[in-house]
């Protein structure tokens, strides 16, 4: 009897201990990544880590599918409103998590570059207890051949360099797709982005806020699918959030 009371006190202690993570998946036609990505996030790995997941998927009109291979896979689904642009649906996607209760999210892209295998190594550099958000850098780590071209390999340093002169706070990899958040860094955010300029208007809200970045070196994969970021085009938009969010702490139309 005695043994049985220990026991259940040992599990109830446990399960305590357990935090709840959002896996946020935000998509636009990904049916042929997003099983894939799925299939390799490291579940057990994860609750060894004190880690409850949720998967989350943030539809942007896909008309592929996405949404179909999302629910067969147990996904919550959002779906997207208010007009395209990855920006508009991650902001949808953030007041979501706020309401969940949940400790902390990580995002990243579920076309294949990124490798879910390397959430544990976002998550244990947040543990460490220095950060309160975690950035994983394709250039700093390890990249498919081919994975990213000449033009945007060297726009992303651009942009990335620009960054951090405006800023003063080191990042490597501004455009990443890959991050981890406490849930205070997500709460504190105030973003008004449409597209692909959501990462760097997130790197200089978190930078008003005086929210503590860190970074670890992630696996970046050659895309699954057709990509929809445009070289050119973007990395204006890009370069015009970060000037303007230097001199506005809140975001201006």
């Amino acid at each position: 009897m005695n043994s049985d009371r220990w026991l259940n006190e040992g599990v109830g202690k446990l399960e305590k201990q357990m935090r709840n993570l959002t896996i946020l998946l935000p998509a636009r036609n990904e049916v042929q990544g997003l099983a894939v990505v799925v299939e390799m996030i490291p579940t057990t790995e994860l609750k060894k880590m004190g880690w409850n997941h949720r998967l989350v998927l943030v539809d942007g009109y896909s008309t592929d599918g996405t949404v179909k291979v999302a629910r067969d896979l147990g996904m919550t689904v959002y779906d997207q409103r208010g007009g395209l642009g990855k920006g508009m649906g991650l902001r949808q996607a953030f007041k979501h998590y706020i309401e969940s209760g949940d400790e902390a999210l990580v995002m990243l892209d579920p076309d294949g570059t990124y490798d879910p295998r390397d959430i544990p190594h976002l998550l244990r550099r947040m543990d460490a207890g220095e950060c309160d958000v975690v950035i994983g850098s394709r250039l700093r780590g390890e990249m498919d051949d081919g994975a990213m071209g000449r033009v945007n390999y060297l726009g992303n340093h651009i942009l990335t360099w620009a960054a951090v002169a405006l800023y003063r706070n080191f990042i490597s990899d501004l455009c990443t797709g890959f991050w981890a958040f406490k849930r205070e860094a997500i709460q504190a955010m105030q973003l008004n982005s449409i597209s692909f300029e959501i990462e760097a208007e997130m790197y200089a809200a978190c930078c008003h806020n005086k929210m503590r970045i860190r970074e670890v070196p992630i696996r970046y994969h050659n895309r699954l699918g057709t990509a929809k970021l445009g070289s050119i085009h973007d990395g204006v938009r890009i370069m015009r959030k970060l000037l303007v969010r230097r001199f506005f702490r809140y975001p201006v139309n």
